[in-house]
């Protein structure tokens, strides 16, 4: 069995990082998927793509598969390149705003 271990980047919906601090190990794809005639639903006959399991650290996650027989390939998440000072909604009035006022 072939899986993959990384860390979930944050929603396009969402500014904050809620659930990205943890690790993921999913299951690689096994057997292709067929397309249903009539309902044209897409089907597989491997289960093993729907876990997804949930670790603390990415250590953890490496000895589970290691215990477990399971192929895994890491993949090292993508940081910030630079911090996001928090700020209130009342700075975008502030009088010392370094950008000039467009409205």
């Amino acid at each position: 069995m072939r899986a993959r271990i990384f860390q979930p980047a944050k929603t396009a919906m969402s500014s904050g990082q809620a659930n990205t601090k943890h690790w993921v190990l999913e299951f690689a794809q096994q057997s292709s998927r067929e397309v249903d005639p009539l309902m044209g639903w897409t089907s597989s006959s491997d289960t093993q793509t729907q876990v997804k399991m949930t670790f603390d650290s990415k250590e953890a996650a490496l000895d589970y598969a290691k215990d477990h027989g399971i192929d895994a390939q890491v993949i090292e998440p993508k940081k910030r390149k630079h911090n996001v000072r928090a700020r209130g909604y009342a700075e975008n009035f502030a009088v010392d705003r370094r950008g000039a006022w467009t409205h």
